[in-house]
């Protein structure tokens, strides 16, 4: 893949550890240039820190439909646009760039609502653009690795997944007035769930994306284990996929002693893996009748699309900013390559059609949940 791409970013201010995460990503590979910016909703703040990433002055905007409306306007504007602002954002500022031209890369949950997911998904293909989601997670060497097993039948017909996104940041009730946190449990700014669409779709999306399979139906449970929380901080999800695999999915923010937790066991009939985040550089692999053994990122005998996604050698660890980059890289293919080298980039590439399943299926499993767990379909 070669040719830089101009790529302009919306959200993701000083301070903002996803912002930063985007940046250190994008640049990794060489493949994109940040040209224009608008990283925070104080314009004069947020003018500044652009300038301060390079950005020059004309292009580091005081709004987000001053980027869209300035970049669509000149021969050398951006071709993509990564947004990284609150989740009640999301749609206005997607649909925007589509329609003025502009391949998108959109923070998880896609939108808000499944009506916004399905326009923005039909708006993308309408225009012929790119659109993706930032799973970023599915970029890591040996979840590939774990996908790839699967798609060539090394673990038999997958049975069961046990997926799990928990961690215990959340459990001061003291909290309720930091605004870092307070937010994530308002429906105004966080929609109709808080640690399911924050945390636990990021482990559901793993588990069909290594899978290959979808969501049927589901039944959830919902815990607001903090006094005053509108929205949960704890749930549980059952669901019943396309191809016949069953996972279970928990996923907390009051799991005290969890630092991350988001962790993936597949079982096969012939074979099983398990990954976890915290160690992400071995997957566990559990031949039937066998002994456990651990395979490394950047050994020998690792399936391609492992291979391609390390970028050191072994004993060496690679983390989430790797995995990231994995995701912009799949982005400049899906945008800039041609024939096998694009499907391929696009088959990886986290899709608006994922982002279309996973907020169904917060709306489904918030549904689920107030109904005490009953069982509803994705339709």
């Amino acid at each position: 893949m070669k040719g830089r791409i101009a790529w302009g970013m919306i959200g993701g201010g000083e301070g903002s550890q996803i912002g930063d995460a985007h940046r250190i990503a994008a640049s990794m590979d060489g493949l994109f240039s940040l040209a224009a910016a608008v990283p925070d909703i104080d314009p004069e703040k947020g003018r500044a820190f652009a300038k301060r990433l390079g950005v020059a002055d004309d292009r580091a905007y005081a709004t987000w439909e001053a980027l869209v409306e300035g970049e669509a306007d000149r021969t050398d504007g951006v071709r993509v646009v990564t947004v990284a602002t609150p989740n009640a954002t999301h749609y206005r500022i997607a649909r925007a760039c589509l329609e003025a031209g502009l391949h998108v890369l959109c923070e998880k949950p896609l939108t808000m609502t499944v009506r916004e997911a399905v326009a923005l998904r039909d708006l993308a293909a309408k225009r012929e653009l790119v659109l993706g989601v930032n799973f970023g997670y599915t970029g890591y060497p040996m979840v590939r690795q774990a996908r790839a097993m699967v798609a060539r039948g090394e673990l038999g017909d997958i049975r069961l997944v046990r997926a799990q996104f928990a961690h215990g940041h959340h459990s001061d009730a003291a909290d309720m007035d930091n605004p870092r946190v307070r937010w994530r449990y308002d429906p105004t700014q966080a929609g109709v769930s808080s640690v399911l669409a924050d945390c636990g779709i990021h482990a559901q999306h793993m588990a069909g994306w290594v899978l290959g399979q979808r969501v049927a139906r589901l039944s959830a449970h919902y815990v607001s284990a903090v006094a005053g929380r509108e929205l949960e901080d704890d749930a549980s999800v059952h669901a019943e996929l396309d191809g016949g695999t069953v996972t279970r999915l928990w996923t907390s923010a009051v799991a005290l002693g969890r630092m991350h937790g988001l962790e993936l066991e597949v079982f096969g009939s012939t074979g099983a893996v398990a990954w976890r985040q915290e160690q992400p550089n071995q997957l566990a692999h559990t031949p039937l009748g066998q002994p456990v053994r651990t395979l490394e990122r950047g050994q020998d005998g690792l399936h391609e699309e492992a291979r391609d996604a390390a970028r050191i050698a072994i004993a060496h660890p690679e983390g989430m900013l790797e995995a990231f980059a994995n995701v912009y890289r799949d982005l400049h293919g899906a945008i800039a390559g041609r024939g096998k080298a694009r499907s391929a980039a696009l088959g990886r590439l986290p899709s608006a059609e994922d982002g279309v399943e996973m907020v169904r299926f917060v709306r489904q499993a918030t549904r689920s949940a107030k109904q005490r767990s009953r069982w509803v379909t994705m339709r």
